[in-house]
């Protein structure tokens, strides 16, 4: 995992196995991480309605820790894997020996448990780039990963604060979703 940062290139950071283990457990952790997440229904990406980083992951201050720059804060979909399954094994301290969590979906921005697996960090780059030239894919978006991130979720915040339906949320994220795809002649 890397660190994410407002200044300068991302570090690498370890968290250790035990703070996942509290950060996953404390309530008030979870209610925080909850409130910044929309869940749709199981088969559908639950997209991240906080902080952005530059990649489009959800960025989740899970708690302050001492030091230089934004210890505690996590990439989301890191956090929704391990909430769901538990911490991650970390096998060794190089990039090539622990697994990482895969998006599925493609979708940057999605927390939904069940769209996210662990793998490679070779098999992760090695999907990514089979998928990347389909013009109807998220990884087509023309606004890059963090603008299609960002305008899902404000689609959603835009749903919620005008108290409308499950529906018409999910026709707005269809929208935002759409309103990224590069044009085709075909």
């Amino acid at each position: 995992m890397e660190q994410l940062s407002i200044l300068g290139p991302p570090q690498p950071v370890r968290v250790s196995s035990a703070l996942w283990e509290v950060w996953t457990q404390d309530s008030s952790v979870i209610e925080r991480f909850e409130s910044k997440r929309y869940r749709r229904r199981d088969n559908q990406c639950w997209p991240w309605l906080g902080a952005v980083s530059s990649t489009g992951h959800g960025s989740f201050r899970a708690t302050s820790l001492p030091g230089h720059g934004r210890r505690g804060t996590v990439p989301a979909h890191l956090y929704a894997f391990q909430l769901a399954n538990g911490p991650i094994a970390k096998f060794g301290w190089s990039r090539t020996d622990d697994l990482e969590v895969c998006h599925k979906c493609d979708s940057h921005g999605c927390t939904n448990p069940a769209h996210l697996r662990l793998g490679s960090s070779s098999e992760n780059r090695t999907e990514w780039a089979s998928r990347r030239g389909d013009p109807n894919g998220p990884l087509a978006d023309i606004r890059g990963p963090a603008g299609r991130t960002r305008a899902i979720a404000e689609a959603v915040r835009y749903g919620l604060k005008h108290h409308e339906s499950r529906e018409l949320i999910d026709a707005r994220i269809r929208t935002a979703e759409l309103a990224g795809l590069p044009w085709t002649l075909w």
